[in-house]
C-alpha cells in the first residue's frame, strides 16, 4: 500500500460546507387527540436560528459550558449504547469470524462548521446502513481554520448507539504545512495543579452529548519527548476518572517527532499501554503496514497484556473506495485467526462518488457485502470481496419491544402510521431503524425474490422493505439475528401492503435458540385491500423459548410477486400509549421571510415512563388537520421553517410522544404569533424541499438550486448527468405564481456554452395530478431567463431536454425561482 499524507487531506476536505438549509415539510395529517390549552403566542425573537454541532480549539473548549451554550441541548443524544449479540452459528458467511478482528470506521458526515445538529431538508446524505459490521465509528473532521476538537452530531450517535456501535469525536492537530501549530498541542496538555482542564472538558462533552470517546490524531511537528509524555499522561488521567475512551493514531512517537510506524513498535506502544497503565483503548495503525509489521504488532500487543484486536490496521478508501488495493490475506489469513482489527478511512466514498441514491445504495452494498449484494455469497478471490466475508454480523436486538419500519433515516416524504404527513426530502439518522442483519440473504430452491429498500412508500418514515420477483418456489428472506425471549403475551405484528386484495402468500418465520437454523412459520393470511394492513400473530405457543432469527417466508406461485413490509414489531401485551410531554416552550424564533415564515427552537419536558422512542412536531391548520414539522428522540428540536397560512395571527404547535411500540400520546401545545403582512411577491421556492433526477457530485444536489445563492463557486449549483433531467420543488401548499426565474451556468460564473439550451417548466397542485407545462424554451443562450405565468400550484418542475450549447451532457442550474404570493 502507498501512504498518502496520512489523515490530513480528508480532514481538510471535510470542512467543505454541504450548503443545506433545514426546512419544514408541509402536508396535512389527521387531527390530534384533544390537547391542553395553548400557551400565549410567542413572537419572533431573533434567537431561533439553526443549531450546529460543536467544535473547539484547546483554548476555547476550556470555557465551554452546556448551560450557557444555546446550541448544546440540540446536540444531545438520547439513545443509550445497546448491547449486542453475535452467534457464530448464525453468521451469514462461513469465512467470517466473531470475537476476532473488528472494524473501526472513520467517517466525515459533514463539514466541521455549519453542520446541522438534527438533520436537514436535504435527502442527499450518507445514511449509513451496515452498522452490524462496525465496532467503533469516529466522527471525522477538524481543521486549523475552524476548530481542532469536533463532537459528533446527535443524529449519528443515536443511530450508532441503537445498533450497539460506539462513537468517538475527533481531536485533530494538523501538520504545520496545513496550519498546525505546536502551541495548540501544548495548550491541549496544559495543567492546572493536578488537573488537565482540556481533558476535563473532553469528558464533560462526551458525557453531556452522550458519546463514548475521542480519536486523537496528533500530526503537528515540533514536539519533544516531554510533550509526548504529557499527551500520554492526559489520556491516563482521563481514563482514571471516567469511562471516556481513546483511540490513538499512529503518528507522534515517544520522542515527540511525527514518524508513522505503520505498526505497533516500541516507539509508539506507550500510547497504547504504558507499563501497567492503559493509555488508550485502541490504536489506528497507519496505512503502510506489512505482513511482518502486523505479525510483530500482534506479538508486542500480547507482550503488553493487550489484544491484537485493539490494533486497527488502516486502509484508505477516500479516493477509490472498493477499488483500493488491500492485502486481505495479511489482515485476515485464510484458516488462521485474524492478525489485527481493520480501520476504515472514509468509507463514505460510496456516497461521495455516487450519482444518485440508487447508485449510493448499490456502491455501499458492494463495499460491505460484496458484488452479489448477499453476505452469504461472497467471492473471496475478488480484489474487494466485501467486508462481510471476514467480520461476522452483530445484532443489538436483545430486548423487547423490537420494532422496525425499515426507515433508513432519509427520504423524499414522511409517513406516520401509513398516512403521508410530509412531502419533500429530509435526512435525520436519529429516526433510522436498526437495519436488517442480513442484507440480503434469500434461500430458495427456485428463483430468488429480490429484497430492497423502497423509497416510494412507507408505513412510518421514508422507506419500507419491498420483495419483488418471480415466485416459483418457497423463499426464506432472513432479516434479523435476535436474542428475544417469548412470553405468554408476546405478539408479532407485520404491517404489509399488496397491489391487490387477496392472499399475501407471506408467512412470518422465527427460529429459536435451541434450533437456530430451523424456522417455524406462521401464516400472515390475506389482505382485504391495497392499503397498509396490520396482521397480529400470537406467539404464546412458543412461550419459554428464545427467538434467534426473524425471517419472512413466501410460498406459492406468482410471475410478478410484489409486496411491501412497512413494519415488523415484536412486543409483549398491548401497544403502549405513552404519557404526553409537557412544558412545550419556544426558546426562540427568527424570521426566514419577514411576515411569512420563521425558524423555531423548541423545548419540552420529556414524557414520564421511559417508553418513548421519539417525539413528533406538528403545526395545527385552520381546518383541524395538522402538518408535520419534524421528529427527534431529544427534548428539544429545531424547526427550520414554519410557514404562515394566509393572514393568520398565530400558529399552534403540537408535540406528541411516540412509544417504543409506536403508540401515540396526546399533545403538548404552544402558540407562535405573526406580525406584519406577507410580501406581495417573493421567491416561494427559496429553501424549499427539492428533489431531482440525480446529481453529478454528492455536493451538487437539488438543494443548491433553491438556496438563494449563485456566488458560492462552481459547486453552488444543481448538476446532473442522468438521461432524464428534472428538478422538482415542493412549495408546501398551493400558491399563486406570477413568474419563474432560472439561473443557468454563466449566472454562476461558468462558461456561457454550458447555459441550458432547451427546457420546460411544469406545475401541478397534488401528486396525483398530471404535470402541466407553463413555459417551454428552445434555443436559449442567456445566463438568466424569466418566464411570466399566471397559475396556481404546489409542485413546480424544471425539465431539461438539451443541457448545453454543445455536446456536453451535464445540466447546470444555479437557481430555480418560483415567484408569487
Amino acid at each position: 500500500m502507498s501512504r498518502r499524507f496520512p489523515l490530513l487531506l480528508g480532514a481538510a476536505l471535510a470542512t467543505a460546507s454541504l450548503g443545506v438549509v433545514p426546512a419544514a415539510h408541509a402536508a396535512p395529517a389527521p387531527a390530534p387527540a384533544p390537547a391542553p390549552a395553548s400557551a400565549p403566542p410567542v413572537a419572533a425573537t431573533g434567537q431561533g436560528g439553526q443549531p450546529f454541532a460543536s467544535y473547539w480549539y484547546p483554548g476555547t473548549i476550556v470555557n465551554w459550558d452546556p448551560a450557557t451554550d444555546p446550541d448544546a441541548r440540540f446536540n444531545r443524544s438520547r439513545v443509550p449504547l445497546q448491547p449486542r449479540t453475535g452467534d457464530p452459528a448464525l453468521r451469514a458467511n462461513p469465512n467470517a469470524r466473531t470475537g476476532e478482528g473488528k472494524i473501526a470506521s472513520l467517517v466525515s458526515f459533514g463539514p466541521t462548521s455549519d453542520n446541522p445538529s438534527q438533520g436537514s431538508a436535504d435527502p442527499n446524505y450518507y445514511a449509513f446502513g451496515y452498522w452490524q459490521y462496525v465496532d467503533k465509528l469516529v466522527f471525522w473532521g477538524g481543521s486549523a481554520g475552524e476548530g481542532l476538537i469536533l463532537a459528533p452530531n446527535p443524529t449519528v450517535i443515536d443511530a450508532a448507539h441503537r445498533n450497539g456501535v460506539k462513537v468517538y469525536g475527533t481531536v485533530f492537530f494538523p501538520p504545520g504545512a496545513y496550519g498546525g501549530q505546536i502551541q495548540w498541542v501544548r495548550d491541549f496538555v496544559q495543567k492546572s495543579g493536578s488537573r488537565y482542564p482540556v481533558a476535563d472538558k473532553l469528558v464533560q462533552a462526551a458525557q453531556y452529548y452522550g458519546f463514548d470517546g475521542w480519536f486523537i490524531n496528533q500530526e503537528t511537528g515540533g514536539g519533544d519527548s516531554a510533550l509526548a509524555g504529557e499527551l500520554r499522561n492526559l489520556m491516563q488521567y482521563t481514563k482514571a476518572q471516567s469511562g471516556t475512551e481513546f483511540m490513538w493514531y499512529d503518528a507522534m512517537t515517544t520522542s515527540g517527532a511525527v514518524n508513522w510506524q505503520n505498526a505497533l513498535t516500541s516507539a509508539n506502544s506507550p500510547f497504547l499501554q504504558d507499563g501497567p497503565k492503559r493509555t488508550s483503548d485502541s490504536m489506528f495503525l497507519n496505512f503502510d503496514w506489512s505482513a511482518s509489521g502486523l505479525d510483530s504488532s500482534r506479538t508486542l500487543a500480547r507482550q503488553l497484556g493487550r489484544s491484537e484486536y485493539d490494533l486497527y490496521s488502516g486502509i484508505d478508501t477516500e479516493a477509490n473506495g472498493y477499488n483500493t488495493g488491500v492485502d486481505w490475506n495479511t489482515l485476515f489469513p485464510p484458516g488462521k485467526p485474524h492478525t489485527t482489527s481493520l480501520g476504515l478511512y472514509r468509507p463514505e466514498w460510496t456516497w461521495k462518488s455516487a450519482t444518485d441514491r440508487a447508485d449510493f445504495y448499490a456502491k455501499d452494498a458492494r463495499y460491505w457485502v460484496g458484488a452479489a449484494n448477499d453476505p452469504s455469497r461472497i467471492d473471496l478471490s475478488s480484489s474487494w470481496p466485501g467486508l462481510a466475508g471476514y467480520v461476522a454480523e452483530s445484532s443489538p436486538i436483545t430486548a423487547k419491544p423490537f420494532v422496525t419500519n425499515f426507515d433508513t433515516g432519509q427520504g423524499d416524504f414522511f409517513n406516520a402510521g401509513g398516512t403521508r404527513v410530509a412531502t419533500g426530502g429530509w435526512n435525520n439518522l436519529s429516526l433510522q431503524d436498526v437495519p436488517p442483519t442480513y442484507r440480503w440473504v434469500v434461500d430458495s430452491a427456485g428463483s430468488r425474490l429480490t429484497p430492497s429498500v423502497d423509497f416510494t412508500d412507507a408505513y412510518q418514515g421514508g422507506s419500507s422493505l419491498r420483495l419483488t420477483g418471480t415466485l416459483d418456489a418457497a423463499n426464506t428472506v432472513r432479516l434479523y439475528q435476535t436474542e428475544l425471549p417469548v412470553a405468554s403475551s408476546t405478539k408479532l405484528d407485520l404491517v404489509v401492503k399488496t397491489p391487490a386484495a387477496g392472499p399475501t402468500r407471506l408467512k412470518a418465520a422465527v427460529a429459536f435458540t435451541d434450533a437456530p437454523n430451523s424456522f417455524t412459520t406462521i401464516d400472515v393470511g390475506a389482505d382485504s385491500g391495497t392499503g397498509w394492513e396490520r396482521h397480529t400473530l400470537d406467539l404464546s405457543p412458543y412461550a419459554g423459548r428464545t427467538i434467534a432469527q426473524i425471517a419472512l417466508r413466501v410460498d406459492g406461485s406468482d410471475p410478478a410477486y410484489d409486496l411491501r413490509v412497512g413494519q415488523v414489531a415484536l412486543y409483549d401485551g398491548a401497544v403502549e400509549t405513552p404519557a404526553a410531554p409537557g412544558g412545550l416552550t419556544v426558546l426562540g424564533a427568527s424570521d426566514v421571510t419577514p411576515g411569512s415564515s420563521q425558524s423555531l427552537r423548541l423545548s419540552w419536558t420529556a414524557a414520564p415512563g421511559g417508553n418513548v422512542h421519539h417525539y413528533e412536531v406538528y403545526r395545527r391548520n385552520a381546518d383541524g388537520t395538522r402538518t408535520f414539522l419534524g421528529a427527534t428522540p431529544n427534548d428539544a428540536y429545531f424547526v427550520g421553517r414554519l410557514d404562515r397560512a394566509g393572514g393568520e395571527s398565530a400558529t399552534t404547535i403540537d408535540v406528541e410522544a411516540v412509544s417504543t411500540t409506536y403508540g401515540r400520546s396526546g399533545a403538548a401545545s404552544t402558540s407562535v404569533s405573526w406580525t406584519g403582512t406577507p410580501p406581495t411577491a417573493r421567491n416561494l421556492a427559496l429553501n424549499r424541499a427539492a428533489t431531482a433526477s440525480g446529481r453529478c457530485n454528492a455536493d451538487e444536489g437539488p438543494a443548491k438550486a433553491v438556496n438563494g445563492s449563485v456566488s458560492g463557486g462552481t459547486g453552488d449549483k444543481w448538476c446532473t448527468l442522468t438521461s432524464a433531467k428534472w428538478l422538482e420543488v415542493d412549495l408546501g401548499s398551493a400558491k399563486q405564481l406570477s413568474r419563474f426565474v432560472v439561473k443557468h451556468a454563466s449566472a454562476g460564473g461558468e462558461s456561457a456554452s454550458y447555459n441550458t439550451r432547451d427546457f420546460s417548466i411544469q406545475v401541478r397542485s397534488s401528486t396525483s395530478d398530471p404535470w402541466t407545462t407553463v413555459a417551454g424554451v428552445t434555443g436559449n443562450t442567456a445566463g438568466t431567463t424569466t418566464h411570466a405565468v399566471n397559475t396556481t400550484a404546489r409542485y413546480v418542475r424544471l425539465v431539461v431536454t438539451k443541457p448545453t450549447q454543445t455536446t456536453d451532457p451535464a445540466a447546470r442550474i444555479y437557481e430555480f425561482e418560483a415567484w408569487g404570493t
